[in-house]
């Protein structure tokens, strides 16, 4: 078996172990807050968005993507700054 058809059987049975959390273990989405204004974290659309001020971080192979610079910001947000979590200073 290749490595690579090692990585996706890995990432199949993962999936398969925690399907309804997009592959992230339950005990990590209960941990996980939001990198920006610390709120919780509502798992939607494939991704963790916060509850907040509700910029979406993508979930890649069953890993949340926590970087602030990789979070789709929600619509009417150009940037980071225009975040109501980052107008209060958190």
């Amino acid at each position: 078996m290749s490595e690579a058809q090692k990585k996706e059987e890995a990432a199949g049975s993962h999936a398969e172990e925690h399907g309804d959390t997009c592959g992230v273990s339950p005990d990590l989405l209960e941990v996980l807050a939001c990198p920006l204004g610390k709120a919780d974290l509502e798992l939607r659309d494939g991704g963790l968005v916060c509850t907040r001020c509700g910029p979406v971080f993508k979930i890649e192979d069953g890993i949340p993507i926590m970087l602030i610079d990789e979070a789709e910001l929600p619509d009417g947000v150009e940037k980071i700054e225009d975040l109501p979590c980052q107008k209060e200073g958190s």
